[in-house]
């Protein structure tokens, strides 16, 4: 009953975090509105960093040295300055659907990022993913939805996309250490980059007024920084980190949901036919189960070795703890 009761807590807390994380987009195209885009991007990590700080210093959680703080340093300029600098220029035009549904692809670019850097076996069926996803892309961009947002602007979505990615490959290369404080100084480390970017570009530095880009912030520190970072925490520690990465497939479906609700976004033919094709691109190269393992779980015979090897297998569906690989030590590893 108990581990009946924890499964359900953690379903739950999965739901939420695609539910509030999907809704993250359309709140930023709100700032946007009264807000200039890295000024807006700088006011909410800045505002995130000082809850998670805040959270370190009562919980008394050590900050890292040495490699494991380069590692959030470098996770700090990649995942939030580099990614959400692009995301949130990029959201000044593109309507906040389709940049969810670009996003998408996250989890598909660092599986190509760590073939490259040799980190896993590389696999057809990826690389068939990848195709597939890069033409659901094209029809999105092909359509009048592309006609009437600036190439550049998709063009920067796609850009945070890699940013993203890349910084997955970044904190695979270093010591971990504990997820709050990573987040906390990743965060402050983002949003130092973000003020130079916004300084950079002659920014209007002002507070916001409107009752509408007050909510829009709000939602976006508590609810999409410090809420989603914290569900994802709980999630990853019952799950395996492949059911847990499953979310980035899920959000684009609440992102085109609330953007057509609250945005007033057209959902159009291509937006749901390429849109599909993201997303059945992103569940071939990176999540579903490698054809040979499929055939020799329905004819009964011995994967071959390369099949069986976790190192090239495509990660699976497991909702199960997620084990020694993703330790969530006190300190730093």
């Amino acid at each position: 009953m108990l581990q009946l009761a924890t499964d359900r807590l953690t379903l739950a807390a999965f739901a939420a975090m695609v539910l509030f994380g999907g809704g993250n987009g359309v709140s930023v195209h709100f700032s946007n509105l009264e807000l200039a885009p890295f000024w807006g991007a700088t006011i909410r990590f800045g505002l995130a960093t000082v809850v998670f700080f805040a959270i370190v210093a009562l919980r008394r959680i050590p900050v890292p040295r040495g490699p494991a703080l380069t590692g959030s340093v470098l996770y700090g300029l990649l995942g939030f300055g580099g990614a959400f600098g692009f995301v949130y220029w990029g959201l000044v035009e593109t309507p906040p659907g389709l940049a969810q549904i670009i996003l998408a692809v996250v989890p598909l670019l660092t599986f190509l990022l760590a073939v490259g850097l040799g980190m896993e076996r590389f696999r057809w069926q990826g690389l068939a993913g990848a195709l597939l996803a890069i033409a659901g892309i094209a029809v999105i961009f092909g359509d009048g939805v592309g006609a009437a947002v600036p190439v550049v602007s998709m063009l920067a979505i796609v850009g945070a996309a890699a940013c993203m990615a890349v910084s997955n490959v970044v904190v695979k290369r270093y010591p971990k250490c504990h997820p709050v404080v990573n987040n906390a100084i990743a965060m402050g480390v983002g949003a130092g980059f973000l003020l130079l970017l916004s300084l950079t570009a002659g920014e209007a530095h002002v507070l916001p007024t409107q009752a509408r880009t007050l909510a829009a912030i709000s939602y976006l520190v508590i609810v999409g920084s410090v809420g989603v970072f914290s569900l994802f925490l709980y999630v990853i520690t019952r799950w395996s980190a492949s059911a847990t990465s499953y979310v980035m497939l899920l959000m684009p479906l609440v992102a085109v949901v609330v953007a057509a609700a609250l945005a007033g976004e057209a959902v159009t033919p291509a937006y749901v036919s390429g849109g599909a094709l993201v997303l059945g691109g992103v569940y071939v190269g990176a999540f579903a189960p490698s054809l040979g393992a499929l055939v020799a779980r329905v004819t009964g015979r011995a994967p071959a070795p390369a099949e069986a090897s976790g190192a090239s297998a495509a990660p699976v569906l497991e909702m199960r703890p997620a084990g020694p690989s993703t330790p969530l030590t006190p300190g730093c590893a």
